[in-house]
């Protein structure tokens, strides 16, 4: 049986006091809550503390450690989800003002579909039959406009032992740390800012596991012993060689499409390597996959971990509209790794109790995880308070309002 005391109980020991625990908990239960805004003064007013000092020591200079949080979170979800599932990899967006938080700059994000001042995190997730869940993740540190200022990474926390890693470095970090601590997976998948990288596709293949990895039409492969890119492969292939499969099941229904494949790299003296091709049936537009396994693999098999990818931004979707990832007010590099490491196990949650439910009739369709954090907010989560709780919380954020208005229009007014 799924419950809350459970998953609370698991990170217990990673808090040295009571009062950090206590206020873990409380944050956790607020992430699940109906709350519209997610950070530390609606959390603390849900939880019916006086006022946020509590859950900001929580993320800032309270002694626990989120890395070991997030072994305890890995542990948890795979227990529920089940083991052999797929890793995915990928990034997503935070959306910020100004240039104080840790990894904050102008940058593109598929968050907002175009470049915007913003931090990213690169993400590992987990999906197996049963659900998908975040196992890990990483903040992405520009190389030029962060580390190369020591004194803007001390003001934001940033280690000084940071260095400079590009996203699928990131990725790969995050794939050893879940391989070492005893996950087994056999495939990960990735958009094209992963499968572009030959190191990343190195480190799978030394760790004997299968990958799915987009890539650009303009990428190109070895094919009988000539460099041609994936589009002219493409435009090559002949009607009898495009199979009609399903990549999983999409919100409308089944997500059908056309395949084709081929054999690369057979000079490489081990494993196997094929180009996946995936042509839309309505628009004929083309998607294109680098592939590889220790071991021979039907076409079926790639198109399923192809679709699978899909779950990381399912995920995503989640993650932020259920349980606050993006909703933090944080800036500094240790806040932000503990806020995104307790949304993550607030959403692990709701996956176990989404992947623990019984079959529905067939007048009804399954408990989605909203469905499933709404009724938790409501039977379980909600707390009572009283006029004066209220009308105490009211006058607290109009009297921290009125601080911050007069200290900007100090600011402004100095020449």
């Amino acid at each position: 049986m799924v419950t809350f005391h459970d998953l609370v109980s698991r990170i217990a020991s990673r808090f040295g006091r009571v009062e950090p625990r206590r206020a873990a908990t409380a944050y956790v239960r607020g992430l699940l809550s109906d709350l519209e805004r997610k950070n530390c003064w609606s959390l603390a007013e849900h939880a019916g503390l006086t006022g946020p000092q509590a859950m900001q020591r929580l993320l800032r200079t309270a002694r626990w450690d989120a890395d070991a949080v997030r072994d305890d979170l890995r542990l948890y979800v795979v227990e529920q989800l089940g083991e052999g599932g797929v890793l995915i990899v990928d990034e997503t967006g935070f959306i910020k003002k100004g240039g104080g938080s840790a990894g904050v700059q102008r940058q593109y994000t598929g968050t907002a579909g175009r470049i915007e001042n913003s931090q990213v995190g690169v993400f590992l997730a987990y999906a197996t039959p049963r659900g998908r869940a975040l196992l890990d993740r990483r903040l992405y540190l520009p190389e030029h406009s962060w580390l190369a200022d020591p004194g803007r990474c001390r003001a934001a926390g940033v280690p000084e032992q940071a260095t400079f890693a590009t996203k699928p470095a990131l990725a790969a970090e995050m794939i050893v740390d879940a391989l070492d601590a005893g996950l087994e997976a056999r495939w990960v998948s990735g958009d094209e800012v992963y499968g572009q990288d030959p190191r990343l596709r190195a480190l799978l293949e030394r760790c004997r596991l299968g990958y799915v990895l987009a890539i650009a039409g303009n990428r190109r492969v070895s094919l009988d012993g000539a460099d041609r890119s994936a589009a002219d492969i493409a435009a090559a292939v002949a009607d009898r060689h495009w199979h009609r499969y399903r990549a999983g099941q999409g919100v409308k229904g089944p997500r059908w499409y056309a395949w084709a494949w081929a054999r690369i790299d057979e000079a490489e003296p081990e494993g196997y390597r094929w180009l996946l091709i995936r042509r839309n049936l309505t628009t004929g537009e083309l998607a294109f996959y680098r592939c590889g396994a220790p071991t021979p693999m039907p076409m079926m098999a790639l198109v399923k971990i192809a679709g699978i990818r899909w779950a990381v931004e399912e995920s995503f979707q989640a993650a932020k509209g259920q349980v606050g990832l993006d909703h933090y007010q944080v800036r500094g590099w240790t806040a932000w790794h503990r806020h995104i490491t307790l949304a993550m196990l607030a959403l692990a949650f709701l996956a176990a109790i989404t992947a623990a439910q019984r079959p529905c009739d067939e007048e009804h369709i399954a408990l989605t995880m909203p469905e499933i954090r709404r009724l938790l907010a409501v039977l379980i989560l909600t707390r009572h308070r009283t006029a004066r709780q209220v009308l105490h919380w009211s006058q607290w954020r109009r009297r921290h309002q009125a601080t911050a208005r007069r200290c900007h229009y100090q600011r402004r007014s100095q020449p």
